[in-house]
């Protein structure tokens, strides 16, 4: 064997022999189709024979430990007493009984309403405000970014709340993820868009009629948009308490439709048109969390998503490069935000009207996907700089991650009995000790809001 380095006396004459035809436009078709087939293979292993994704059922074992905080003599006890309650399969005679989520959900319902107060059967959702809208966002790749706002998304399920997943992203990640096919951008959050912006050129045409001048066009897909609204394009997943606002392809074309929209109608608000088309569709009073996945990049559509967000989640790598770009990205919110609440304020002032200012109830970066062994320093020299904005808890990366995404799966569609137990013990509980940071997030929010509520009522 040589020691000499592997790129030493490379033969051009064999690197001529191994070097494939040069790739024409043709080729990247059938490069795109093959991945295609592939991901349609893949996506596939999570079908049941009718070829329709099915969530995994959970075990007594599980809901005990994980769903439903009660002793698994406890919980026998109450099913024997309650027939009427879902009594769980079992597979084997005298084996393990086996209850779908939609069971699951009935049987925290009967415990919230019939057990203990002191227990949290049913996780805090205070009465008569909005749902919280969540943003995971970082224009860096490999972060986890998709993976982890699905596991939120998956964590907040398994908790009792109703879940809204928007997919931002025209690479589909998370619509793959939850096993939709979306056929073009008319199912994808375009059209919501496209509604708020000919809503705005209707309401600037009369106007214009008033002032006696010719009225802006509105085109064939705009009228179109007009009938479309939130209703129409959310869709169930194989999780009964997660819908899904999908993405595809065709939906980056938002991201040059946007701008020739802006530049037509000046005053339209483009940052307020995925906030607004949910708020009037109904969607916030409909679900109590909605999680967008936003594209690895600063456009339109990143932006329409982090100023709907009330909460703002980084996904970020303990590694000098990931932490180089983390902090541009926020220097690029900066700017772009700042640059919005500039320009709108200027007429805000010269009319006296109310100022536009941004704000979030929460941001905070999360170090993901982490080794111990080799990133413990720069995470805590990360931690030094960053302070509260990035969590102390750091998710790590186990063998069950890598597992779950081989098997087009996410963490908790993945059946304990497929991996060593303590294997899905250790993958489990970092996603866990996430949702919990995130949970705590969200708790705060929540009862400052409701604070809030309560002293401006004392105050009338």
């Amino acid at each position: 064997m040589s020691d000499t380095p592997p790129y030493f006396n490379i033969s051009p004459d064999r690197a001529l022999a191994e070097l494939p035809a040069p790739t024409d436009t043709a080729a990247l078709r059938r490069i795109a189709e093959a991945c295609g087939k592939g991901r349609s293979d893949l996506a596939g292993r999570g079908l049941d024979a009718s070829g329709v994704r099915q969530l995994r059922p959970f075990s007594t074992w599980e809901i005990t430990k994980y769903l439903i905080p009660v002793a698994p003599a406890h919980f026998r006890r109450v099913l024997r007493q309650n027939p009427d309650l879902p009594q769980g399969v079992s597979e084997t005679e005298g084996g393990a009984k086996w209850f779908s989520l939609d069971e699951v959900l009935r049987l925290r319902a009967h415990f919230g309403q019939e057990g203990s107060k002191a227990k949290e059967y049913l996780p805090y959702r205070p009465a008569g405000l909005p749902a919280k809208v969540v943003a995971v966002a970082n224009f860096k790749g490999g972060v986890g970014k998709t993976s982890t706002c699905a596991h939120l998304a998956m964590s907040a399920a398994l908790d009792g709340y109703r879940v809204l997943v928007v997919d931002l992203d025209s690479q589909g990640s998370m619509t793959s993820i939850f096993g939709a096919r979306i056929e073009d951008e008319w199912q994808t959050v375009f059209p919501l868009l496209a509604r708020h912006y000919a809503t705005h050129l209707r309401a600037e045409n009369q106007r214009r009629l008033d002032r006696g001048e010719a009225p802006l066009p509105l085109d064939e897909t705009l009228t179109e948009a007009l009938e479309v609204a939130p209703g129409d394009i959310i869709r169930p997943t194989h999780w009964p308490n997660i819908d899904l606002i999908g993405a595809q392809l065709n939906l980056y074309w938002s991201e040059f439709q946007i701008p020739v929209w802006r530049m037509a109608a000046r005053s339209w608000k483009l940052w307020d048109a995925l906030g607004d088309a949910l708020a009037e569709g109904g969607v916030f009073d409909e679900y109590d969390l909605i999680f967008l996945d936003t594209p690895p990049a600063l456009g339109y559509l990143t932006i329409n998503g982090l100023a709907a967000a009330d909460i703002l989640l980084v996904p970020v790598g303990a590694s000098f490069v990931e932490f180089d770009s983390t902090g541009r990205f926020f220097d690029m919110l900066h700017a772009t935000f700042a640059s919005i609440e500039e320009g709108e304020n200027m007429a805000a002032r010269a009319l006296g009207r109310e100022e536009l200012a941004f704000e979030w109830d929460a941001v905070q970066a999360v170090i993901t996907r982490f080794d111990s062994v080799q990133q413990t320093e720069m995470a805590s020299l990360m931690q030094s700089y960053m302070g509260r904005t990035l969590s102390p808890f750091r998710q790590d990366f186990t063998a069950l991650i890598g597992q779950a995404g081989e098997s087009v799966n996410g963490i908790y569609e993945a059946d304990y009995r497929d991996f060593n137990r303590d294997t899905y013990a250790r993958g489990r509980a970092t996603f866990d000790e996430t949702y919990a940071a995130f949970k705590r997030l969200l708790y705060g929010t929540w009862r400052r809001d409701e604070r809030a509520g309560a002293a401006e009522t004392a105050a009338q």
